[in-house]
Order: structure tokens, then C-alpha cells, then sequence
């Protein structure tokens, strides 16, 4: 059980760094700009991810997991899941009206900003299970080093990434276009 717990923080990683992957795909294949708020979203994702980084991090330090790092690990995943669920429930009740067709494309029946309500939700569950449990079990790493890094690889490539394309819509201005139809760094060129 107690890897098993180890292994849910690099599952998480895995799932909601697959959502930002996918973020992306619809940027960059679909030309679909992300809208403000999406921003927000993505970067509370990453702050969601930054809880089971903490607690990697300190199984590659020490084989038992610290209670204090499953602690603040999880404790920053549902702070970063209630900005999150915030953010994209303002979103969704923006688009709540019939005749609103949504901002951007549908995915499986539902846009993006819907789609987040449901992975903030996610781990603010995966969290709540995570700090239950670890009164009986911390979790215990798993030995398997350069998974681990892997895994935390992929978090700062799509950390940088997201970083990168930000930087990229808003360019050198201090806030980003209510509607984006460009990537105003190159817009000047």
C-alpha cells in the first residue's frame, strides 16, 4: 500500500501533464488561443502538480516519505485545485447561457474549461484520500530512481512549455487580450 501511495503521486503527474499536453495540441494543431482564464487554469494545474512533486522529491531523498512532505505536497495540490475550480467554474458560468456555443472547440462533448472542472475535482479527491491515508501509511518509494525522474522531467518540460507559450501570447505586455487571435510577441514582426 505504501508504494502504492508513492506511485499515485507519479500517476498524477503522468494524468494532469497529459491534460496540459492535450491543452496544447489544441493550441498549437488547432490554432485555438487560449483565453485568460484558461491561463489560470493551467497554471493552477501546475500548481496541483507541484504537491506530488514534493512528494518525489523527498522519496528520491530518503526512502519513507516525510508526513510533513506528504503534508505541504498535498496541501499544495488542493490549494492549486480550489484556484483551479474557481477559475474554470467562472469560465463554465460565463458560457452557461443557450444560446452560447462556448469558447473554443468541444472535446468529447464538453469544452476544455468544463473538462477542468473535472480534473480540479479529481485531486482535490486524490489529495483528501492522500492526507487520510497518510496517518496509517506514508507513502514508501519504490527504489525505482530514474522513473522518478523521468516523470519529474516531463513536470519541468511542460512547466517551461507553458512558460514559454504565455510568454509568447501576451509578449511584452502586461496583460493578456480578452479574445486572443495572435501570439502578440510575433505580431510586431
Amino acid at each position: 500500500m505504501r508504494r502504492f501511495l508513492y506511485f499515485i503521486a507519479h500517476f498524477e503527474i503522468l494524468a494532469v501533464s497529459a491534460v496540459l499536453l492535450s491543452a496544447f495540441w489544441i493550441q498549437f494543431a488547432e490554432w485555438e488561443f487560449p483565453y485568460p482564464l484558461c491561463v489560470v487554469q493551467r497554471m493552477a494545474m501546475l500548481l496541483c502538480l507541484m504537491g506530488p512533486a514534493v512528494i518525489i522529491i523527498d522519496g528520491l531523498k530518503q526512502r519513507d516519505v516525510s508526513s510533513s512532505a506528504v503534508m505541504v505536497g498535498y496541501g499544495m495540490s488542493i490549494l492549486g485545485a480550489v484556484i483551479g475550480l474557481i477559475a474554470s467554474t467562472r469560465q463554465v458560468l460565463l458560457h452557461i447561457l443557450p444560446d452560447d456555443k462556448g469558447y473554443g472547440s468541444a472535446v468529447m462533448g464538453m469544452h476544455l474549461y468544463s473538462w477542468a472542472v473535472v480534473v480540479f475535482l479529481t485531486v482535490l479527491v486524490f489529495s483528501a484520500l492522500g492526507l487520510l491515508l497518510c496517518s496509517r501509511w506514508r507513502p514508501q518509494s519504490s527504489g525505482k530512481r530514474s522513473f522518478s525522474l523521468i516523470v519529474l522531467w516531463i513536470l519541468g518540460i511542460i512547466i517551461l512549455g507553458n512558460a514559454v507559450s504565455v510568454f509568447c501570447e501576451a509578449g511584452f505586455h502586461l496583460y493578456l487580450p480578452d479574445n486572443p487571435t495572435t501570439y502578440r510577441l510575433f505580431s510586431g514582426i
